[in-house]
């Protein structure tokens, strides 16, 4: 590993650091992908990573390439000590909105993993349900923390996925490209074709 690869690392890992010294163990880093799109789920990802995990690449995922965080999203899940996913689809974002929906997957994440963590980092959210384990809301926490960095990988790798296999079943839209996000392309086939079963209705009633 380069020299400075190694420093962005264990600066990435920083606050991680400061919280191991005062004693916490198993940290669990979370963060979400696709809250903004017009179509799709949300999706979130929780890991906990090994203490000494030092996966070089490991970034918050909008500044990594879609080939690299493919490869890197195997790295973190053959490494962490726990994962989870949770899939929040296009309904539920409907009936409660896209916040709710997505502190809704935070609770289903910690749910689902299988190892319980000493302390959850989050992503820019407050009031969640975190099942009484204590946890800090980091403003743009996938840049500054390596948990929360490799959450954010897993995320996006996995509902990058599940676009692309919307894109097979409905391929006038251009999923596999924009991946549900509100370009022109995509505004525009909204237009000629109307909505399919995966647009979220409270996102698009300016376009239909």
């Amino acid at each position: 590993m380069k020299e400075k690869e190694l420093e962005r690392l264990i600066n990435l890992k920083q606050i991680e650091k400061e919280l191991y010294e005062k004693g916490f163990k198993n940290i669990c880093g979370i963060d979400e992908a696709g809250r903004g799109p017009l179509a799709g789920p949300v999706v979130v990802a929780g890991v906990i990573m090994p203490k000494d995990s030092m996966i070089e690449g490991v970034n918050d995922s909008k500044k990594v390439s879609e080939k690299k965080r493919e490869k890197l999203y195997d790295l973190i899940i053959e490494e962490a000590i726990s994962y989870s996913v949770a899939i929040i689809d296009k309904n539920i974002i409907d009936d409660i909105n896209i916040l709710n929906a997505t502190k809704q997957g935070v609770t289903e994440v910690i749910d689902e993993l299988k190892i319980k963590p000493n302390l959850i980092l989050v992503d820019a959210l407050t009031h969640i349900n975190t099942r009484s384990i204590p946890y800090d809301s980091i403003i743009k926490g996938d840049a500054k923390c390596y948990n929360i960095a490799a959450a954010s990988i897993i995320a996006k790798v996995t509902r990058d996925r599940i676009m692309k296999q919307w894109d097979e079943i409905y391929p006038q839209y251009g999923f596999a490209q924009h991946k549900g996000y509100g370009t022109s392309k995509h505004i525009e086939a909204i237009k000629q074709y109307g909505l399919c079963p995966i647009h979220r209705k409270t996102f698009t009633k300016n376009f239909v």
